[in-house]
């Protein structure tokens, strides 16, 4: 996989000249150890060299990856290509050669005074080395890494090196280490040299017997591998972590080549909303054990508080932070993988089978589900969210706390290892004669239609005539009388004749019962209190809707209500009715309750269309098929 490392490399220059110091894994195949082995030789002024050796040619090397190891480079090789001149430190270093690419990022130690000075208790001059004036720790990749993935490698050798500075300052500890590094390969070489035999044992073998920094380099690379995080005290004194997001992330999908990239987890942690939550993907236990012992107090409080059933907000008013400390934190657990993001359980969460969830018998999960549920069968709960399913519509009215709260629980668990995705309800405003047809005839605005949901809409309340042929049975055409401007005057007549003909029926009522109700007996304005300034429609409520679109609204019976006009008018204008804002975000922007939004979207069915699917800002979180 292009996320893990081929190699780590580690070079130094100084006044004797550049050297590689180590390199992991060093295991070469036979051809590039004999190629080493005869370099050492030749070392030797008395050794004969063959002519066959250099006017034989060898074919072009195109690949310098041979099962999954770096390959056809010798040290001497690489120790030239990665001690950069003094001019290239501190700057971000990065070679390819055929399907390898070197990342690194150079940097200069400080002066040699430090370093003979931390080394003056020995007592002798001939213990203090010559000072490295530069050192680089590289890292062998694909060639095809993405460039996310070289500028997290890139990020975590500069870690590496500017640790290495502190302690270089602190105490020459790098000066100590190239000093057991270099001693190791010239003990190696002149063994080479004496007994002229191709030994098993490598100067890397000795090196990481007496080496901590060796150790430590031996580490990183297998931590890379393995889970993609690093924790480790250079020197035992200072700490470095690092999170390889392509790699920790994978560990938590079904299907292993899947790769998040840092740019969608910054594009969903700036997506966050209060109205979010955050599940962790570890057991709390495990989390506090991964913390260092001066771990933030506030990201304690924040995880000790936490639920799936709260959200962001409610997260910040217990554990006491502001709200923008919880987004800070909430970030940093979902990139390093602790935790996701979720909307906070509730009865009308929408959840379905994520598309790459496993439903085989012999799945793990199914063993885990088990152990954690005892007398619960993982794959009949997954069979409960085939379709996209509520969870209030699991949830029997009649059933205890304690069976409303299992079901959460293992809502939460399948949540946790992407077994379901949330589903979110968009709104599209559609009241063009080519997006929606409509079935109205004559007398249905006066008649009126409460019945009905918004989910779906009875097949006698839509034509699907051809366009340009109103349901009401006339053919419009380009030629026809009666244009749009006409078809505002007339629906407009008859709502007028529609609010005299209901207030000769209040007429009729009692004053007294009237003032009883709470109502007025001067119906002048044609309104009530419930309804106030509801007479003819006013123009500023419709004044960002085209003339089509106005034809459309003024047929719907609720046009007459002016909070309800005037809400949906509002949701048009601010630009929550093109699909691209779920409910709940539209009720925690707007301050609405999920049943007003329910009514509103129910009155006018006839021009909005909803639809479920999840949220793009976490949906980076499963694999898709």
């Amino acid at each position: 996989m292009e996320a893990n490392p081929i190699s780590v490399i580690l070079v130094n220059s100084d006044s004797k000249g550049d050297r590689l110091l180590f390199r992991f894994p060093y295991a070469t195949d036979p051809r590039q150890h004999g190629e080493n082995c005869q370099q050492i030789r030749r070392r030797n002024p008395y050794a004969l060299t063959v002519n066959a050796d250099l006017l034989q040619s060898q074919p072009a090397q195109t690949s310098n990856i041979q099962h999954g190891r770096l390959t056809g480079f010798t040290d001497e090789v690489l120790s030239t290509l990665f001690a950069v001149k003094p001019e290239l430190c501190e700057r971000k270093f990065e070679l390819k050669v055929n399907d390898v690419r070197f990342v690194g990022h150079p940097i200069q130690l400080p002066a040699s005074s430090q370093s003979r000075s931390s080394l003056g208790g020995s007592g002798s001059k001939l213990d203090t080395p010559s000072h490295t004036i530069l050192i680089n720790m590289v890292f062998a990749l694909h060639a095809t890494a993405s460039h996310s993935i070289v500028k997290c490698y890139y990020d975590l050798s500069k870690r590496l090196g500017v640790a290495l500075r502190h302690e270089e300052k602190r105490c020459a500890y790098v000066t100590q280490e190239t000093k057991i590094m270099v001693t190791a390969h010239d003990e190696f070489s002149a063994r080479q040299i004496e007994s002229n035999v191709d030994g098993v044992e490598s100067a890397f073998d000795i090196i990481l017997q007496r080496s901590t920094l060796a150790k430590q380099l031996k580490g990183v690379f297998q931590d890379l591998i393995q889970t993609g995080l690093i924790r480790l005290r250079i020197n035992n004194w200072l700490q470095v972590s690092f999170c390889l997001p392509q790699k920790v992330h994978q560990i938590h999908f079904h299907r292993k080549n899947c790769i998040i990239e840092p740019e969608a987890i910054d594009r969903c942690l700036q997506s966050l909303r209060p109205y979010h939550g955050i599940l962790l993907l570890v057991e709390l236990s495990e989390l506090l054990e991964s913390l260092p012992p001066d771990a933030s107090p506030a990201l304690l409080r924040l995880v000790q508080v936490h639920s799936p059933l709260k959200s962001l907000q409610t997260l910040s008013a217990d554990a006491d932070l502001t709200l923008a400390q919880v987004f800070q934190l909430t970030g940093h657990l979902v990139y390093w993988a602790k935790a996701t993001i979720i909307y906070p359980l509730c009865e009308s969460n929408v959840y379905v089978i994520a598309p790459d969830a496993p439903t085989d018998q012999s799945s793990q999960l199914v063993e885990r589900f088990s152990e954690q549920f005892p007398g619960m069968s993982l794959l009949q709960t997954m069979s409960e969210f085939s379709l996209p399913t509520s969870i209030g519509q699991i949830v029997s009215p009649l059933s205890g706390s304690q069976a409303q709260n299992q079901l959460t629980q293992t809502v939460a668990w399948m949540l946790r290892h992407r077994l379901l995705l949330q589903l979110h309800t968009y709104v599209y405003f559609m009241a063009t004669s080519r997006g929606l047809s409509w079935s109205h005839q004559e007398g249905s605005v006066l008649t009126g239609r409460g019945e009905g949901s918004f989910h779906s809409t009875p097949e006698e309340q839509l034509s699907l005539g051809p366009i340009g042929t109103w349901s009401g049975g006339h053919a419009r055409s380009d030629s026809d009388a009666s244009s749009i401007s006409d078809d505002i005057a007339m629906l407009r007549a008859e709502k007028q004749y529609q609010l005299l003909h209901h207030r000769d029926q209040l007429s009729q009522v009692q004053p007294s019962i009237l003032n009883g109700m709470g109502m007025s007996p001067n119906l002048d304005d044609g309104s009530t209190d419930g309804d106030k300034g509801s007479g003819l429609i006013p123009e500023e409520l419709l004044a960002d809707f085209s003339e089509a679109e106005r034809v459309a609204i003024l047929k719907i019976p609720a046009a007459t209500n002016s909070d309800d006009l005037a809400l949906l008018a509002k949701l048009h204008r601010n630009g929550y009715l093109r699909g691209i804002h779920h409910l709940e975000e539209i009720m925690y922007s707007e301050n609405l309750r999920r049943s007003q939004l329910l009514q509103l979207l129910d009155k006018f069915r006839d021009v909005l269309v909803t639809c479920e699917t999840e949220d793009p800002a976490i949906s980076i979180f499963y694999s898709h098929l």
